[in-house]
């Protein structure tokens, strides 16, 4: 490869992912690896990515890092320059590239959720977030079900029942709380839960209770901006059951969820394009 390229790492709890961009945008197809040892993520992850995409090391002009994992990195990259960057910035540089949107909330439902408010002129605000993500999904799940595999816990719950679980308005009342709230809607999150309830039940009653506190907090921040559209990026974000889940919530609310293509990759996109150096015009 001769052209020019920035590459972004975000190095996470439990993945590392990296992607590249060429000095005139266009982009490199992200990937991500596993490896408890964030060094050994980060090299691993590099390594990858250059082989893959035949890049060398003269043809990088500089490494941009963000992820909770990222302050392990103390010294360059087989001595290219490195640039550390907040994880709150890239994901708002992110959810703007991929959702094409000048003025959005971002969600990144990672091992925690973070939540900011981006507008295309660069104004990236954090606004907070919540505990609750890809931890508590696979917690909860290691605890109640005995396994923690992302994968394996999507795939079961694809035959779950939630009304086996969850307690909603419908079972408590029969009138209207207020005009325009569905009756669908839940009133206790493992309010229902009955003796009856499969492993699939409760794997998916545990994912709708994630997306569905992840989803309020999202419409809370959308509300107080006066945005309508909400951008959700992150690990969960490709979760079979993250787009009927907060469709329904939307729907609700008159809020739009977007998943964007290569949603999981929104921070480390971001961080890439924090460089300055892409040229996107």
């Amino acid at each position: 490869m001769n052209d020019k390229v920035v590459i972004g790492i975000d190095v996470g709890g439990s993945t590392t992912k990296i992607v590249g961009f060429k000095e005139n945008g266009s982009l490199i197809q992200p990937i991500l690896v596993k490896a408890a040892d964030p060094i050994t993520s980060i090299y691993g992850a590099f390594g990858k990515f250059t082989a893959a995409n035949n890049i060398e090391l003269s043809d990088i002009i500089k490494i941009m890092v963000t992820g909770v994992g990222s302050s392990y990195l103390t010294k360059p990259i087989y001595d290219l320059p490195c640039e550390h960057v907040l994880e709150f910035h890239s994901l708002g540089l992110g959810g703007i590239y991929l959702s094409g949107l000048d003025n959005t909330i971002v969600i990144n439902m990672g091992t925690g959720t973070t939540i900011v408010h981006a507008i295309k002129n660069g104004t990236i605000t954090h606004l907070g977030g919540t505990g609750v993500g890809g931890g508590t999904l696979s917690g909860l799940s290691k605890l109640l079900l005995g396994m923690d595999n992302y994968r394996h816990i999507y795939d079961l719950a694809e035959k779950g029942d939630i009304g086996r679980i969850d307690l909603r308005i419908r079972d408590i009342t029969n009138k209207d709380i207020l005009p325009g709230l569905p009756d669908i809607m839940t009133a206790a999150n493992f309010g229902k839960i009955s003796d009856l309830a499969s492993k699939s039940d409760i794997a998916f009653g545990i994912i709708n209770m994630v997306f569905e506190t992840i989803g309020m907090l999202a419409v809370f921040a959308a509300r107080n901006h006066e945005i309508e559209d909400i951008i959700l990026t992150g690990t969960l974000s490709v979760a079979p059951q993250a787009k009927p889940i907060f469709k329904s919530l939307g729907d609700m609310f008159h809020y739009n969820f977007i998943i964007p293509d290569n949603s999981q990759f929104g921070t480390v996109i971001g961080a890439a394009l924090s460089s300055g150096i892409v040229d996107l015009t």
